[in-house]
């Protein structure tokens, strides 16, 4: 069990009131272990990550117990429900659950990665909405609220009926970007598709830079016959953005058109690192000078073999979230680069602060 520096009594870790207190999933435990050593080096207001036994019996049900009374807590769960998301997805609902019948005041499912989101609307006659039906189990389980991250598609937040904040990679990838590219005006910002337009024109308006949109044109899902740049790329240092990298042949190809129509270089910035089926070869043999995704999704050990992949952490996003939830306080402040780079202070040195 975790230390907690807490009391003890009857045998139980009595917690002190009036804190946020943090448990872990086994789908990010790397995540909810950096937003809590951020908490308590960095914050006014510490957390406690309490210990939990999630496990699965032989037949792969899982089951949860918690160690610590939770009893009329603010309790935050961090589970992103990636790959296996079926099961992530169980172990959250039965978390939830765990806590409701332990009578823990409010519960927040802190969500980095929102699994189903792709299925966000009937694409042809007799599919389901999963993001829907994954929103009514959650509300159904007793969760008060979610805190998730670069949702794909923003109107999920609307499937809920309690409150949902979605967060933003892109104050954090602005700060790296300024970090790593010293000459702002060679930059062009690349979307991938004509839907990612919007997501595009956000980090376009956060480091004051130019636009380009890669269009496609597809045969069949996963088919694609024909892409075209839309702007002037030649000699621009060239940044993708985009929420998801699965497989990774969409960004690869775009990497390759890109280049093809002179581009200078290209970087790919993507909230959430999938990276299923051949996506660590594809981008290992791609024009893609580096792709840059956020801790989201814990990555597994075949990722250091990919030496163009870099993580950029998201825990103080969270941390400060969580604390702003927890207080009352307003949690769109975080919206803005600038509000960001005293958090992220001692990751970017160089950034200018002015």
């Amino acid at each position: 069990m975790l230390s907690l520096g807490s009391n003890i009594k009857n045998g139980e870790t009595m917690i002190p009131k009036n804190r946020p207190i943090l448990i872990a999933g086994n789908s990010n435990k790397p995540l909810a272990n950096a937003i809590n050593e951020i908490s308590n080096k960095v914050m006014e207001q510490n957390f406690n990550l309490i210990d939990a036994r999630v496990e699965r019996f032989n037949d792969s049900e899982v089951f949860v117990e918690v160690y610590d009374n939770v009893r009329d807590e603010d309790m935050y769960i961090v589970q992103s429900t990636s790959n296996p998301a079926n099961d992530h997805l169980m172990e959250l609902l039965i978390m939830i659950d765990a806590l409701r019948r332990s009578s823990s005041r409010r519960i927040t499912a802190v969500i980095p990665y929102f699994g189903y989101a792709r299925q966000d609307r009937r694409t042809k006659a007799r599919t389901p909405i999963t993001a829907k039906l994954v929103a009514n189990l959650l509300t159904e389980a007793g969760v008060d609220r979610i805190l998730t991250m670069d949702l794909h598609a923003a109107q999920i937040q609307g499937f809920f009926d309690i409150p949902v904040d979605n967060l933003y990679a892109s104050p954090v990838f602005a700060l790296d970007i300024k970090a790593n590219f010293p000459d702002l005006k060679n930059v062009t910002v690349v979307s991938p598709d004509v839907g990612g337009v919007a997501r595009a024109r956000e980090l376009v308006e956060r480091i004051d830079t130019e636009l380009a949109i890669v269009d496609k044109r597809r045969l069949a899902p996963g088919e694609i016959a024909e892409m075209t740049v839309i702007g002037d790329v030649a000699g621009r240092d060239c940044i993708l953005i985009d929420d998801i990298v699965d497989t990774a042949g969409t960004l690869c190809k775009a990497a390759d058109l890109l280049t093809a129509e002179g581009a200078k270089s290209v970087t790919a910035y993507i909230s959430h690192g999938v990276l299923s089926g051949p996506a660590l070869e594809r981008i290992s043999a791609s024009s893609l000078h580096s792709l840059v995704i956020t801790d989201s999704i814990s990555q597994h050990k075949a990722l250091a073999g990919c030496d163009k992949i870099r993580v950029v952490t998201t825990a103080p996003l969270f941390a400060h979230a969580i604390m702003n939830t927890a207080n009352g306080s307003s949690v769109s402040s975080l919206f803005k680069t600038r509000n960001m780079e005293s958090l992220y202070v001692d990751t970017y040195p160089s950034v200018d602060n002015s």
